[in-house]
Order: structure tokens, then C-alpha cells, then sequence
């Protein structure tokens, strides 16, 4: 079969994830989609190509299929079981690099370090230490695979715990924690993971109103997470609670998504 053949039934197949249909195939063949546009008649054995295809179909994201995700313009390791990265969390990476370079923080923490990302890029970047902690054995697993694939093991303390049985004190914390409500109707992609990792509970900023509160006990000079679309009013009421002044930051769809928080009360 053709490459231009194999596509159209993959397209097909997939009717309203043509794009999902190509960068799959590119995948597959380690090939970029200018090679494919110029090579749509070479014929290829399409049996495999198409297995990838029904596992896409049937729910499982492609990242999980290929055991990868790109993000920062780094290539990172990605495994069922563990949340995968999304292009907005770029968004609370960039504001926490920001603090972190006009501050010299002795005591970070991340909460919820899934794949290990935020702190793989922070020390890398700054060449600082930090702790990160998260209650999934499988994102324990992983993200040291990628923090000593990136060469930064040394830097990162994972610890395998919920983040309220931390005793340390720690002047910045920042987390993508699950903000998600629980009646909140998601895709089967998304489906596909880990539900502790997406689900924040009823009210969806269960965990978020946490950290803050734990943030407020350690007596943080920042806090920085990323949360829903529609819980910046909320939030922000809960923060002023514990006697913090924030800032929000906006995704590219316009929705606030990050909040930057400074303790200002001893």
C-alpha cells in the first residue's frame, strides 16, 4: 500500500484527528511531514501503522503510544499511569523561572512533579537544588529516569509522600496540581490518564485551597500553581484569606491559568 493510500484510510478512521493521522505515520516511519508529502506513492507494509492507528482511536493519546512528549523544546519521557505535559503549563515555567532568577530561594518545593518537567528544567536551566514530591509510585519511577537522562538526578530530591506530611520549611513552592471537577466530562484521550492526577475534587480547587493553606503554614515568601479556566475569582478569595497578594497570568486562549502568590504577613 501507498503512503497516500495508508493515509486516507487512516484519516478516514479517525475523521476529525486527520492531523493525529500524519504525525502518527511520521512517528512510525521517523520521517518529517515534508518526506511523506514527497514521497506519497512509496508502497510500505501499513499493518503496524494501523495498529497505532486503532490504539488512537480506542482512547490511548499518542504520547503514550510513543512513550514521549516535547516539551520546553526538550524531549522528555512519558509512561501510562503518569500525567502527560500540556503546552500551558509552559505558562507557570516561564513565571517560576522568572522568580527563581530574581530570587535566591534557599528551600523549593514542587508538588506533584508527575514526569518530573518543572523541576528537570529548573535545574537545568538555573543549575539549582530543589525537592519535589508526589504520591504516585509510577511518576516516582519515571521522573528520575528523565531527571538523570537530562543530567540533573544529583539536584532533584524526589520524594515519594502527600505533600502535608513535609516537614522541612520551604520559601518556594510552586505545583500544576489537579484542578479538574470531578462531574467534569473529559475526552477519552484524557481518559486514559491517571484520574488522581486530573481530578481535583467536587469543586475542582480542593487541592489547590491545600497547598495554599500548607504554603501559608510554611510561610512561603512565593507560590506559584497553575489552575482552572474558571476558578481565578475563587482563588483569588482564598489567597487574601492566607494573607497573600497574586498576580494571574492568561493561557493563549485568553483564560487565566497561572497565579503567581506573595506571602505578606509574618
Amino acid at each position: 500500500m501507498t503512503i497516500k493510500e495508508a493515509l486516507k484510510r487512516a484519516k478516514s478512521r479517525l475523521k476529525n484527528h486527520e492531523n493525529e493521522a500524519i504525525f502518527i505515520l511520521c512517528e512510525y516511519l521517523n520521517k518529517d511531514k515534508t518526506w511523506l508529502f514527497l514521497n506519497q506513492e512509496l508502497n510500505f507494509d501499513p499493518k503496524i501503522y494501523f495498529e497505532l492507528i486503532d490504539r488512537f482511536s480506542k482512547g490511548e493519546p499518542f504520547e503514550y503510544i510513543f512513550e514521549k512528549v516535547d516539551f520546553w523544546g526538550l524531549d522528555f519521557q512519558i509512561n501510562k499511569g503518569v500525567l502527560i505535559p500540556r503546552y500551558d503549563t509552559e505558562i507557570l515555567l516561564t513565571q517560576i523561572l522568572n522568580l527563581c532568577k530574581i530570587h535566591q530561594f534557599e528551600n523549593i518545593l514542587e508538588i506533584g512533579f508527575g514526569s518530573g518537567i518543572l523541576s528537570i528544567v529548573l535545574a537545568k536551566e538555573l543549575k539549582i537544588n530543589l525537592t519535589a514530591c508526589d504520591i504516585n509510585p509510577k511518576a516516582l519511577e519515571l521522573a528520575k529516569k528523565n531527571a538523570k537522562f537530562h543530567g540533573v538526578e544529583k539536584q532533584i530530591d524526589f520524594k515519594l509522600c502527600d505533600f502535608s506530611t513535609l516537614k522541612d520549611n520551604y520559601d518556594f513552592i510552586f505545583s500544576n496540581p489537579p484542578y479538574i471537577k470531578n462531574s467534569y466530562p473529559i475526552d477519552i484521550w484524557v481518559q486514559s490518564e491517571p484520574k488522581e492526577a486530573l481530578f481535583g475534587g467536587e469543586k475542582g480547587y480542593e487541592i489547590l485551597e491545600k497547598i495554599i493553606q500548607f504554603s501559608y503554614s510554611q510561610k512561603v515568601k512565593f507560590l506559584a500553581c497553575e489552575f482552572g479556566y474558571d476558578q481565578k475569582k475563587v482563588l483569588d478569595k482564598i489567597l487574601k484569606q492566607y494573607h497573600f497578594s497574586n498576580l494571574f497570568f492568561k493561557d493563549e486562549a485568553g483564560h487565566d491559568r497561572v497565579f503567581i502568590a506573595k506571602f505578606t504577613q509574618g
